[in-house]
């Protein structure tokens, strides 16, 4: 019997699931090892977007495993500065893209290859350069210097741009974010500690997970 190939995803799709995940898993590491199964502690906990950065040993190699042995998992590429690592990283299986300042060139591959890219950006001004470009959603970071207030302060001359803030996103302040507007969350080490990682603890990562949905949900 010949296999059924799922169709990819479209676009629309994919920014769907991200604003409905609410939080996105950014996850840095100084090992490949052991990163399925940190996807796998945070799909138990019910987070199913996740960031793998570039600065992970591997990075593309790993993106490639979980988009191919868990495909219910939406994995982007993170930290992206080149437009040939999104080439590769969208080849790799990469669902989105994500940057951490405004390059141009990054955006235009992306939107070439019909991926989402969520541009990296801080001022206003660099805001909506990167939404003028094609961006399709702002990733203001670093967010923790500016807080909720910040991203409820963009919205007002800039109902149109979807913003991502990275940076300072807890248990405590997810629900601020996106009450402020936010279209969704990114997490890194408040969600995924490096100890836990390092230790294989996926017990308290899913746990850890289970917190951050809960809080996102309240504020909805």
């Amino acid at each position: 019997m010949t296999p059924v190939i799922p169709f990819p995803m479209m676009k629309h799709e994919i920014l769907a699931r991200l604003k409905s995940a609410k939080v996105i898993a950014l996850i840095r590491a100084n090992s490949a090892g052991n990163l399925l199964d940190c996807a796998r502690a945070l799909q138990a906990g019910g987070l199913d977007a996740i960031e793998l950065t570039m600065t992970t040993p591997g990075a593309l190699d790993l993106v490639a495993r979980v988009s191919r042995e868990l495909p219910d998992i939406l994995i982007g590429l993170g930290t992206v500065l080149e437009a040939d690592t999104a080439r590769l990283g969208i080849a790799a299986g990469a669902k989105f893209i994500v940057t951490p300042a405004l390059r141009p060139e990054v955006i235009a591959v992306c939107r070439e290859a019909k991926i989402p890219v969520l541009s990296g950006a801080l001022t206003p001004t660099e805001a909506y350069a990167a939404w003028e470009l094609g961006a399709d959603v702002i990733k203001i970071f670093p967010a923790e210097f500016f807080g909720p207030a910040y991203i409820k302060s963009l919205k007002a001359p800039f109902p149109q741009i979807e913003f991502l803030p990275t940076g300072g996103v807890t248990p405590e302040t997810v629900g601020e974010f996106l009450k402020a507007g936010a279209f969704a969350t990114a997490a890194g080490s408040a969600l995924v500690s490096a100890a836990a990682l390092k230790a294989g603890d996926w017990a308290a990562i899913t746990a850890r997970a289970r917190q951050f949905v809960a809080a996102a949900g309240a504020a909805t």
